[in-house]
């Protein structure tokens, strides 16, 4: 049976709570669909690179797993954030500061 899936802006409303409570600057820098709307985690590591992380449907364990898509200059991660929302208008882009590349999205709950 299939997991049910959380609406889009209830799970983004509960990660930023998540990352405020773990003293991780957060902010929505794309407010997509509320309701369905696919999720990208940039994590900008405050030395001139980044990490973006996107979910995708994991078909050996039949989740929806979170993994990295881009990896390098914070220049390169944003374009492909561009590249993402032209062909996703729904798309919700949120960005984290974080020296040691700390997401949370492999706790319990954010996975």
């Amino acid at each position: 049976m299939a997991e049910p899936r959380l609406a889009a802006g209830i799970w983004v409303s509960a990660y930023l709570t998540r990352l405020r409570l773990a003293d991780i600057p957060a902010y929505v820098l794309a407010h997509g669909d509320d309701t369905a709307g696919a999720v990208l985690v940039k994590c900008a590591r405050l030395d001139g690179s980044a990490l973006l992380y996107a979910r995708e449907w994991d078909f050996q364990t039949d989740r929806r797993a979170w993994r990295l898509a881009a990896d390098g200059p914070e220049g390169e991660v944003d374009e492909a954030i561009r590249r993402q929302r032209g062909v996703d208008p729904d798309l919700w882009v949120i960005e984290i500061e974080s020296r040691d590349g700390r997401t949370l999205l492999d706790e319990p709950g954010l996975s």
